[in-house]
């Protein structure tokens, strides 16, 4: 394994999913490229409305950019691989870069709600099923433990 793409969400969970990142990275030399995918929400507040369409996409990917750059500084220098951001449906974002990045696996976190989705979330389900690569889906350790 060389190459493993990380996908981020700014989440409260996403700190867990680059430390097993990490820990899987040292153990086999892999490179880490993180990738925090954004979609436009469907709630915007009506101020957004009054921005052109290339405003909201540039600020939201400002914003992402910002969030993966001080992940990215997390990454010991000789585990890095990069750091993207991709504004569009996040699992087919990361499914898209996965595929131009030719990396070996995908790693994203789980949140849960009901059937699949319950069991590693939504983006985590859909990238499962549509990725042409091993995905491995990252738990959420304080629930696997309560």
């Amino acid at each position: 394994m060389h190459r493993i793409l990380v996908g981020l969400d700014a989440s409260p969970r996403a700190q867990g999913v680059l430390d097993a990142a990490l820990d899987l990275a040292k153990r086999t030399g892999s490179k880490l490229i993180l990738v925090r995918a954004v979609g436009i929400p469907i709630e915007i507040p009506a101020e957004a409305y009054a921005l052109p369409p290339a405003s909201l996409e540039g600020l939201l990917r400002e914003q992402a950019q910002k969030y993966i750059d001080l992940e990215e500084k997390k990454v010991p220098e000789e585990l890095r691989g990069g750091a993207k951001v991709a504004v569009g449906t996040p699992w087919q974002a990361i499914c898209d870069l996965a595929k131009a990045e030719n990396v070996d696996l995908i790693m994203v976190g789980s949140h849960g709600y009901q059937g699949l989705d319950r069991l590693i979330g939504t983006t985590a389900a859909k990238i499962v099923n549509h990725a042409d690569r091993s995905v491995l889906v990252v738990r959420d350790a304080q629930r696997l433990t309560s």
